[in-house]
């Protein structure tokens, strides 16, 4: 996952629900992509074995929030960063 941020917006709304970002956090780890289409957590899957760019969609308080994990770094090996925002924030 690399280092974790939020955006404002995101966070405004987290706060409005009375939730953690920790929620869909949680979930993005855990692959639990159920608000996703099947060829979008199929893409997921996919980006696991291969390093590409793993992104989820969940709702929170009636609104959509995205967590997009960025590709595996070739100069690390790793994940550089994961971002939850709203879709108007990216």
């Amino acid at each position: 996952m690399g280092q974790t941020v939020a955006t404002p917006g995101a966070l405004a709304l987290f706060e409005e629900a009375a939730l953690s970002v920790h929620t869909v956090l949680a979930r993005h780890v855990c692959g639990d992509w159920a608000q996703m289409n099947a060829e979008d957590a199929q893409s997921n899957r996919d980006a696991l074995q291969s390093g590409a760019r793993v992104f989820s969609s969940y709702t929170v308080h009636g609104q959509t929030v995205w967590v997009i994990t960025e590709a595996i770094n070739d100069a690390t090996g790793q994940r550089d960063s994961t971002c939850v925002l709203l879709p108007e924030e990216y």
